[in-house]
């Protein structure tokens, strides 16, 4: 729906309807009435419906705008106005924390959001003995073959590997499926994966989670040697990373606890563009490629680099664009440890 050029005590007897799917667009020239429109409105009628939601006792110590001056208007939800000249200006403001949204979208976020790997991308949820029983059973391709339940058991840097193997054979486990530098991968039992097998397979991946530290794999025979890993913590089992529980805090712009690591959540980072660095790549070093050596201040550096450029064999009369990965490098990085360095670079 198009509305335009439409003055607010001109809106007598205009029928607007509006419902959640369609768009307003106000256009007109300047003076044409569309702040009218849009703020003394159509903002206020929504404004003044979802005040009177409220109890008469929660309403007095809310502001209300005039009703407007319309005869009818239908379809009007909850409305939000942002004033343009809003006073707020950092490179954290939005549209969510000019209008408090943002507090109830960082909840809402931190309970019904999923969780991917950033390794893998497949999603990461908490196992059961149950659900991953039904992920076994659903497999067409293991159906009724045989499997081996398994959970690691890491070594500690205080026990030696015979001390954690005794006190495994006292429960019952004898039997080591890999070992993999200080884990040991135990096995719990071999089981077929079939549905008259299944309060089995549920206490064999019970008892798997509870001594494995909450991990426990499947290697069903038959596929390409690679198991099927599980867990009941918010842990991706085939990259092996944990990740945090969700909490509102990640998602808040003044936290840095769920910020960018790269930009802090400022949505910028500080670095060094080389191409004002070196500006025109058909100068040679000795006729000025790198431009913040050209002044007074930083002459000594310019001479300096010249100097030891000649020493190890890095050409001074060539363009910048013709030189080696190699030169370049020399020249931006230097060499040699910090406290040891013959050219400290750009």
């Amino acid at each position: 729906m198009l509305v335009g050029g439409a003055r607010q005590n001109n809106l007598k007897g205009l029928d607007l309807e509006l419902p959640l799917y369609q768009l307003i667009v106000v256009t007109g020239v300047s003076g044409s009435g569309k702040s009218s429109l849009a703020f003394d409105t159509i903002y206020a009628e929504g404004q003044r419906r979802y005040v009177e939601t409220f109890s008469p006792y929660a309403r007095q110590f809310l502001d209300r705008m005039d009703k407007p001056r319309v005869e009818r208007i239908e379809g009007i939800p909850p409305a939000i106005a942002i004033d343009q000249t809003n006073p707020v200006r950092t490179s954290r403001s939005t549209v969510g924390t000019m209008t408090e949204l943002a507090d109830h979208l960082k909840l809402l976020f931190a309970r019904v959001a999923e969780l991917y790997c950033r390794g893998c991308g497949r999603k990461v949820t908490r196992d059961t003995a149950q659900s991953v029983c039904e992920q076994l059973l659903a497999r067409g391709e293991t159906g009724d073959t045989p499997a081996i339940i398994t959970f690691p058991v890491t070594v500690p840097q205080n026990f030696g590997e015979k001390e954690v193997l005794e006190l495994l054979e006292r429960q019952g486990y004898t039997r080591i499926h890999a070992k993999r530098g200080s884990t040991l991968e135990i096995v719990q039992d071999r089981v077929r994966l079939s549905a008259d097998n299944r309060s089995r397979i549920t206490e064999d991946l019970e008892a798997a989670f509870r001594i494995g530290g909450g991990r426990a794999s499947v290697h069903p025979s038959g596929d390409d040697g690679s198991p099927l890993r599980f867990s009941t913590d918010l842990h991706c089992a085939d990259c092996d990373i944990h990740y945090r529980e969700p909490v509102p805090s990640m998602f808040s712009f003044n936290s840095p606890l769920g910020a960018c690591e790269a930009c802090r959540g400022f949505g910028r980072t500080m670095g060094i563009d080389y191409g004002l660095v070196i500006p025109d790549e058909g100068k040679t070093l000795a006729e000025g490629a790198i431009r913040p050596w050209q002044t007074q201040s930083y002459r000594e550096c310019q001479d300096d680099m010249l100097k030891y450029a000649r020493k190890r064999d890095i050409p001074v009369d060539v363009p910048w664009r013709e030189l080696t990965d190699e030169q370049r490098n020399w020249v931006i990085e230097g060499e040699g440890p910090w406290t040891k360095k013959i050219w400290f670079g750009a």
